[in-house]
């Protein structure tokens, strides 16, 4: 933990590991247990419990708690207060924590602001979920979602950019001319 930032109100638990060149700011708690990858960025007031597994590169905004359950592989944007479960059933007078059910967000994903992720249901590798959106199942490679419950909008390039699918089942990106093919809900880089 030496070549990484920690704000001074910050709480770090012994038994957590940190990477170099990660940065946690004004009052974050990381827990026991929970490993935080190299050049992450955890904002203000992020919670990392214990067993959660972030990859390298990962931004996490203000006001963001990451239960136990929850994998963000490399190159993930949790945006501000977006929020997680890892429990279907929770009651304050029965214990579950043997019921967490695992979340995995896939290589660069993007959450928006105020969205909630329901635990079960995995996000795509470079999908986005908009704003205040409420994932209630798995998100496809790619898939741009929106709404409560959430629904496919549209599909975007590794870049962030909107695919355009209306006439083919193949295009390419406008921005960064990467091609892909779409078959059904599946796209894939060609």
């Amino acid at each position: 933990m030496d070549k990484c930032f920690v704000h001074e109100s910050a709480y770090i638990d012994e038994g957590c590991q940190i990477g170099e060149g990660t940065k946690i700011w004004h009052f974050s708690h990381i827990m026991a247990g929970a490993i935080v990858g190299k050049k992450c960025n955890l904002g203000q007031n992020v919670v990392i419990s214990p067993k959660v597994v972030l990859g390298n590169n990962v931004k996490i905004q203000n006001n963001v708690s990451v239960y136990e359950g929850v994998i963000c592989e490399d190159d993930v944007f949790l945006g501000p207060s977006c929020v997680f479960t890892n429990v279907i059933n929770p009651r304050s007078f029965i214990s579950r924590k043997d019921e967490y059910k695992q979340t995995v967000i896939h290589k660069g994903a993007s959450i928006g602001a105020n969205s909630t992720i329901i635990c079960g249901h995995d996000i795509g590798k470079y999908a986005f979920v908009g704003a205040g959106t409420v994932v209630t199942k798995t998100i496809p490679d790619y898939a741009c979602v929106v709404g409560n419950p959430c629904r496919i909008l549209y599909y975007v390039c590794e870049c962030g950019e909107p695919l355009d699918f209306s006439n083919s089942n193949q295009c390419k990106c406008k921005k960064c001319s990467k091609d892909y093919i779409k078959n059904d809900e599946k796209v894939e880089e060609i």
